[in-house]
């Protein structure tokens, strides 16, 4: 729980939402610096299971047990998960917390409050979120001024000493630029700090006192260290190009000063790979190439010269339309090349030479378009098959992955000669962009799509909310306020087109406790979910709720 990431209980209690509810703290007041990661709701007896660590559990006590034997189990396994806190809010459960349940979190070390009053658990969501989001924007603020300074440090004129020399001032620490294999490159020390500090010392004999020679390193690198890897282009052992290595001589380094040098090491990353800048403005010109053809500006008569010139003979088949569309936080910003190079290595290697593809990058709308030749139409499925696993590979070899973050969409058109292709590309892009969180799937039909892709053009008319908001408007109002939340049954059990025994076992439920929900779902919406009309309306407001704001 040591971790500078989010706020601490005290914090959290402090807030309004938990506020109102007359918070007690009844075990483990002396824990309440802990950090809320999260904040999580639930009311059954194995939530721990669900958790990571961190949070800060909101429950009624529907799921600690009748007995005290279960109750000690409940608290005990959510200390062992890491939990913040517990918070129980008193009412038809518990009019005060048993006696077992304040023994074994104070035994445990576990922060226990109750709640005198009632609280709706998604305000309190709402204001911790918010807390720890302001939070970590504020770091961000910081780590991006660096980053300013450093680009306008290279724009006028400056290098890999002076971005140093920036990220030392910032964190007051000397800072060190070495290959992937450990050989000093460069090294700078802060200008201002204590004239006694060790970082006021030359930084090369900072470099071999701390660091010492390779030998000595082979255990790690010293304890609080900085270590941020400057992307090479290359994958395997070339995927690393140099490494920031900032030292904690005379301060400690703080979780912003780790986004501080992360953003640095991506304009380093540049300077270091100025080779690189043909490769990627040869990408862009291809998806130029390809953007131009999809919107109409180039004529289907004139584009396979214009694809000639760079490098695509697809023969006499169908042309095959393939867009794949980044997440924003997927974005290269700045590696393009290394993400068109890493894509182009796969599609040679797991497509095939003797599949023609044109290959290009649209960093503005992070998007990747393609045409495949084919030899013909029957080739479709197993050629976009192969084109998705090897773009999805090319995102991984190119080191763009992030925890928690959407996986990368693609979507195929329909082959075609250059004239379809126009419009394939055209409605392939459209479609990569509605399908923005659907089900995660190797590759999307295009064709498949023309529902999402409708509701996506219907975003900002105001008759698309208000079509969602009769829907399933009473869901919602009731999801913000009570529990347990009854949008997400609907949703599997439209997945699952109405067969309860298939809900029920997604949603680990039993049938009784299904069919309880369904009916309130049926009353909130004054609607009958046999009824083969009011399934295709509800099932259309799930998928437009994506959209309407």
């Amino acid at each position: 729980m040591e971790s500078q990431d989010g706020i601490t209980v005290q914090r959290a209690l402090e807030l309004p939402g938990l506020r109102a509810g007359l918070p007690e703290v009844v075990a483990g007041a002396d824990r309440l610096n802990r950090r809320v990661r999260w904040v999580h709701a639930g009311e059954v007896p194995n939530i721990a299971s669900l958790l990571k660590g961190g949070e800060l559990l909101l429950t009624t006590g529907l799921g600690l047990g009748t007995r005290p034997a279960e109750q000690r189990a409940f608290v005990r396994t959510l200390a062992e998960r890491g939990i913040a806190a517990l918070v129980v809010e008193l009412g038809p459960r518990f009019d005060r917390l048993p006696a077992t349940l304040v023994e074994t979190a104070g035994a445990a070390g576990l922060p226990l409050v109750q709640l005198h009053r009632e609280v709706p658990f998604v305000t309190v969501t709402e204001e911790v979120h918010t807390e720890i989001v302001n939070g970590h924007y504020a770091l961000l603020r910081r780590a991006e001024e660096v980053h300013r300074r450093c680009t306008e440090a290279l724009l006028d004129g400056g290098g890999v000493p002076q971005v140093l020399r920036i990220l030392a001032d910032f964190a007051v620490n000397p800072v060190f630029l070495e290959t992937a294999e450990g050989r000093l490159l460069y090294a700078a020390a802060p200008v201002a700090g204590p004239a006694s500090a060790p970082a006021a010392a030359d930084p090369l004999q900072i470099w071999e006192g701390l660091r010492g020679q390779r030998a000595a390193r082979a255990s790690g690198p010293p304890a609080g260290a900085v270590l941020v890897d400057v992307p090479g282009g290359g994958h395997g052992s070339g995927a690393v190009r140099a490494r920031l290595v900032l030292l904690p001589v005379s301060a400690p380094l703080l979780p912003v000063h780790r986004m501080a040098a992360e953003r640095a090491a991506g304009i380093l990353a540049v300077v270091l790979m100025q080779a690189r800048q043909d490769e990627e403005l040869a990408a862009r010109g291809r998806g130029d190439f390809l953007t131009d053809l999809a919107e109409g500006r180039i004529r289907a008569e004139d584009a396979p010269a214009q694809a000639k010139v760079l490098g695509f003979r697809p023969g006499d088949g169908p042309l095959l339309p393939v867009v794949m569309r980044l997440a924003p936080e997927l974005s290269p910003s700045g590696t393009w090349a290394l993400l068109a190079r890493a894509v182009q290595d796969e599609l040679s290697s797991s497509v095939g030479g003797g599949v023609p593809v044109l290959l290009g990058v649209r960093p503005v709308e992070g998007r990747v378009p393609l045409l495949v030749g084919l030899r013909s139409d029957g080739e479709r499925t197993a050629v976009a098959d192969r084109v998705a696993a090897a773009l999805r590979a090319g995102v991984e070899r190119a080191g763009l992955e992030r925890p928690g973050a959407r996986p990368p969409v693609v979507v195929v058109g329909v082959p075609g000669n250059w004239a379809a292709a126009s419009a394939g590309l055209r409605h392939a892009a459209e479609t990569a962009t509605a399908a923005q969180g659907l089900t995660d799937l190797p590759w999307y039909d295009a064709r498949r799509l023309d529902i999402d892709l409708l509701l996506w053009r219907l975003r900002d008319h105001p008759d698309l909310a208000a079509f969602v908001d009769r829907a399933i408007g009473p869901l919602r109002a009731h999801d913000r306020t009570a529990r347990p939340a009854l949008l997400p049954t609907l949703e599997v059990f439209l997945a699952h087109a109405g067969r309860k025994a298939e809900t029920a076992r997604e949603l680990h439920l039993n049938r009784q406790t299904l069919y309880n929900r369904l009916a309130r779902i049926a009353e909130l919406l004054g609607t009958d979910l046999d009824d083969p009309q009011t399934v295709l309306a509800l099932s259309l407001a799930l998928r437009a709720r994506r959209h309407a704001p």
